[in-house]
């Protein structure tokens, strides 16, 4: 019983702001997110990322994930499934997340940098603003989801992955 204890203390804890990736590099959560930092996320492996989600994404970089893409911080934490109360109270205390909302907000990141990766690879990013992009897309039902918007699966880590396959078959021309 005292290791469940132990466990779920833990988890609460707030964490350092970085982890050490496989590739040596201490991966950390920014304090703005750009375009660039947002295309890291996308191409750095899978452990990194689940290191940065076990060690917790700060509350407050909600905030700023709002302010990257245009929307209003309600906004974005509804479609990410995050409680407004959670996350208001762990930035105030100046906390992490939880490793499933981190994954949550990771996973958000990843995608707008797959995009900010796909109009690198154009040859012309020049004034494309990803973050934006992605937010206005997630509003708009495609009937490749049977005429859901791709936000509607934003608030799970299966749901993210169908929403990034999307994009990916877009890319290379396979989009039904």
């Amino acid at each position: 019983m005292s290791t469940r204890t132990d466990t779920a203390t833990r988890r609460r804890t707030p964490r350092a702001k970085g982890a050490t990736g496989k590739t040596g590099r201490t991966v950390t959560w920014p304090v703005k997110a750009s375009a660039d930092w947002f295309v890291r996320v996308f191409s750095m492996p899978a452990t990194e990322r689940v290191q940065v989600a076990k060690r917790g994404v700060p509350a407050v970089s909600i905030a700023d994930l709002a302010k990257a893409t245009g929307e209003p911080k309600e906004h974005v934490m509804a479609l990410l499934g995050l409680s407004r109360a959670t996350v208001d109270r762990k930035a105030r205390a100046n906390q992490a997340l939880s490793v499933v909302e981190s994954e949550r907000v990771m996973g958000f990141a990843k995608l707008v940098g797959q995009v900010q990766a796909m109009v690198n690879e154009s040859g012309d990013p020049a004034g494309f603003d990803a973050a934006r992009w992605v937010a206005g897309w997630l509003e708009r039902p495609l009937p490749a989801l049977g005429g859901q918007p791709p936000g509607e699966y934003m608030d799970t880590a299966e749901g993210q992955q169908i929403v990034s396959g999307l994009l990916e078959r877009a890319r290379s021309g396979t989009f039904a």
